[in-house]
């Protein structure tokens, strides 16, 4: 977080925005509340791309089967923090990292730690659909279950079925599983996206701007699809779009410039803000 004295220049903004140093610690988990567990554990981390530094000294914790928002201006932070989360950042030449995260109590950084085994357990939904082209529907949401070696065909109807119901997409394509993927419509595509990463029963789900991509009815059924998985997934969203992050979440970072800038109940962050920043970014002064 700024000093007290620094002053931060918010493009679009009509005038400087002040930083107090007391948010900071605010920010640094105020929530969740202690009786809660915690899905991640997030303490003084930083990651740089080559010489730029894209995170600088986050600190959070994340409530299990809560759902939580993460916003902020293009080029805050936001993809880079959650693909920490399950380590895809692995597959980037150049990045390097200080600080831990762990996902409940366990250090996904570990030395002894399988990025693979990581993913199984933290799943990944991205800004743009992407189901495999030369796959059917159901091959899709099965892919990672036969990669893991599950045979059995009753096991996997089952899964196929569970899934796709979970995703609230079985009831549309029951009779045309054998059907490529690529077939469906976007809002589909990124439902059967969905379906394929709880086949291989995760414990937390990751969404990329899910929506970004989807018309107003598509976006709806991704919405009502993530106030359900609550119930027995952490689930954690990146988006833009201010209204979903108030419809969709329970607790709300607002990340700026590659820090976290104000964590809190969602309610909180969007009626009263304890950061001049997160009020001036939520009214729309800037970004």
């Amino acid at each position: 977080m700024a000093s007290p004295t620094e002053t931060v220049q918010a493009p679009a903004a009509t005038e400087p925005i002040r930083v107090s140093a007391a948010p900071a610690a605010a920010a640094a988990g105020g929530v969740p509340a202690e009786k809660e567990e915690i899905a991640f554990d997030v303490r003084n981390f930083n990651m740089w791309y080559g010489q730029r530094q894209a995170l600088i000294d986050v600190t959070m914790r994340i409530a299990a089967r809560k759902v939580t928002a993460i916003i902020g201006p293009s080029g805050c932070g936001k993809s880079t923090f959650i693909r920490a989360l399950n380590r895809m950042h692995d597959m980037t030449p150049g990045t390097r990292l200080e600080g831990s995260v762990k996902h409940f109590g366990a250090d996904l950084y570990g030395p002894d730690v399988d990025a693979t085994a990581v993913r199984r357990r933290v799943g990944m939904v991205f800004q743009k659909s992407n189901p495999f082209p030369t796959m059917s529907i159901a091959d899709n949401v099965l892919v990672g279950l036969r990669l893991n070696g599950v045979r059995d065909r009753s096991v996997l109807q089952a899964r196929l079925e569970e899934c796709l119901r979970m995703a609230a997409l079985w009831d549309e394509v029951k009779d045309l599983l054998h059907r490529p993927g690529t077939s469906l419509s976007g809002g589909q595509q990124q439902r059967l996206c969905i379906a394929r990463s709880l086949a291989v029963q995760p414990d937390t789900l990751l969404m990329d701007e899910p929506c970004s991509a989807l018309d107003p009815i598509a976006t709806t059924k991704i919405e009502e699809l993530i106030q359900a998985l609550r119930e027995q997934y952490t689930v954690v969203i990146v988006t833009h779009n201010m209204q979903q992050a108030a419809r969709c979440s329970d607790r709300t970072a607002f990340f700026y410039m590659g820090r976290l800038i104000e964590f809190d109940e969602t309610r909180k962050i969007f009626t009263s803000p304890t950061n001049p920043q997160t009020e001036a970014y939520v009214s729309g002064r800037f970004g």
